[in-house]
């Protein structure tokens, strides 16, 4: 034992601490009691900042809530999040390159419009207005409101127009505006 010790420069009595410390059972603190019993009770469903106001509620512990989050981690007590749901809007179906280049001046009627939706709120109501804009005057030449926004929202707003050869009409490209029924 001694050779071995000297091999690696290390003293009796450090490896006799090694290995007392070693051999030691943990013990258990009784936060971890409490932190397992609300985790249980509550199904796992609640984070550590809940299961912190808990133990100071319930218990009239004062524990921080790093020490909180430390255990649940520990020991596989976190909440089991779901993850969120993104609405997904699929590829655009065609792009195309942008012909206005920020020049806002026409110098005909009916010649550059744009357009875009905007969101209307009223209360608990959601409602979206398309409109066509001339630039020539800066004039709303055709709008519709509407409470679901959809490809067919945006070509009622469109079909208000006879548009001629040539026209320019400049969109931001979004969902709607690159959808294969446009």
């Amino acid at each position: 034992m001694s050779l071995i010790l000297d091999c690696f420069s290390v003293k009796r009595s450090t490896f006799y601490r090694w290995k007392a410390e070693g051999q030691k059972p943990k013990k258990r603190d009784a936060i971890e009691d409490k932190i397992e019993q609300l985790c249980m009770e509550n199904q796992f469903i609640y984070g550590y900042r809940t299961i912190t106001r808990l133990l100071k509620k319930i218990y009239g512990l004062i524990v921080n809530s790093k020490k909180v989050y430390r255990i649940m981690k520990e020991k596989g007590w976190l909440c089991r999040t779901r993850p969120k749901k993104m609405p997904s809007l699929g590829k655009p179906y065609y792009v195309t390159e942008n012909r206005l280049n920020r020049d806002f001046q026409a110098e005909n009627p009916m010649e550059k419009l744009v357009t875009d939706i905007t969101y209307l709120y009223f209360g608990n109501c959601k409602l979206y207005l398309s409109s066509i804009m001339d630039l020539y005057n800066r004039e709303i030449v055709a709008y519709t409101i509407s409470d679901c926004q959809d490809t067919d929202f945006v070509l009622d707003t469109l079909h208000q127009l006879k548009l001629s050869q040539g026209v320019l009409l400049h969109s931001d490209q979004g969902s709607v505006y690159t959808s294969k029924g446009l």
